[in-house]
């Protein structure tokens, strides 16, 4: 009996990426995705790959990243990335970061954090401009559930343009489970849609002085039930027109801000 032909690597990658599995190693690609990890030394690296001008455009993070770059001449180069990755001349094999637990990252220990829920956001576009948005805003972690969300993958590293590094994404077995430990630790939940009763800005101005969490769902469907019935209370952002829906990682950017404005 035949065996059937190996998957790509790339292909393989993006079947986890829809089930949201995470992958037992990542190529990351582009520029600054691949500089921010070499510079993290929490980080752990198998395999670089550059092409010449990537190398010279790299070689501080490279000598700090203490991995020996495998220069390849761009025409041939090898890593195992979709055909569509614009990697610029850079892949960097690497472990999926491990950020620790939830009671580790979100106790608030005498400050007013404010962190993320992500419900079902599975577009790894989206998850990677809202780690951008929520390190530039201070957040103290993003959190999803393991299923129905987008793992850690070059897409999602090379949208977030360094993020990823820094910003702790944290994906949990159940996300109403983790809202309720997020309530004990004195989280004041509040859960984004166009149609909540509540105004955003006001609810964000009376708990300036509580850690707060903000749950946003996927587009089109929004938040589940079970996590809108988590929330403390539902609230929309207000919008001048007639049309109030906004990209989910556009109205996370928005909340943080407002949050963030305020602390």
């Amino acid at each position: 009996m035949a065996r059937k032909p190996k998957k790509p690597t790339w292909v393989v990658e993006k079947e986890r990426e829809k089930r949201g599995e995470t992958p037992a190693t990542v190529w990351l690609f582009g520029l600054h995705a691949v500089r921010d990890a070499l510079m993290n030394p929490a980080r752990v690296k198998h395999k670089l790959i550059l092409t010449p001008n990537a190398l010279a455009k790299l070689e501080d993070a490279v000598a700090a990243g203490n991995i020996e770059p495998d220069v390849q001449d761009p025409r041939k180069f090898s890593a195992p990335l979709d055909a569509q990755s614009v990697h610029q001349g850079a892949a960097l094999e690497v472990d999926p970061l491990i950020w620790g637990s939830l009671s580790e990252r979100c106790a608030p220990r005498g400050e007013n954090p404010v962190v993320l829920l992500l419900d079902r956001v599975s577009d790894p576009h989206n998850i990677g401009a809202i780690l951008r948005s929520a390190e530039v805003f201070g957040a103290r972690a993003v959190i999803a559930p393991h299923r129905h969300s987008a793992p850690e993958t070059g897409a999602l590293a090379k949208t977030a343009s360094g993020a990823l590094e820094r910003q702790p994404y944290l994906r949990v077995q159940n996300l109403a489970t983790s809202m309720k430990a997020l309530k004990e630790m004195g989280y004041f939940i509040i859960g984004l849609d166009g149609l909540g009763d509540a105004d955003l800005a006001e609810e964000l101005t009376k708990s300036a002085q509580m850690p707060v969490a903000l749950a946003l769902g996927a587009e089109g469907p929004g938040l589940r039930q079970l996590t809108r019935e988590s929330c403390d209370i539902i609230a929309k952002i207000r919008f001048a027109g007639g049309f109030g829906s906004l990209n989910v990682s556009n109205a996370a950017a928005v909340g943080l801000y407002e949050a963030a404005r305020l602390r």
